[in-house]
């Protein structure tokens, strides 16, 4: 799942965001996400089975970030 670089989230938002929904992200590595995402364009912040992959999907997505479409697997 990617998360994509915008022009409306800030780096405080999309990491806390991404430790609010993403079990096993802290706050400090949603920081480091968000600094990749900032430099890079684009970060992958989940891998792994596709139901739980739909749920943080959604939940980002509803939160305000910008997310690459969801590859069906």
């Amino acid at each position: 799942m990617i998360v994509c670089n915008d022009d409306h989230n800030t780096f405080e938002h999309v990491a806390r965001t991404l430790a609010r929904f993403i079990p096993g992200i802290t706050l400090e590595r949603g920081h480091e996400i968000a600094s990749v995402i900032h430099t890079a364009g684009r970060a992958v912040v989940y891998t792994g089975e596709q139901e739980p992959a739909e749920l943080y999907w959604e939940q980002l997505n509803g939160a305000g970030l910008t997310m690459a479409p969801l590859e069906q697997g």
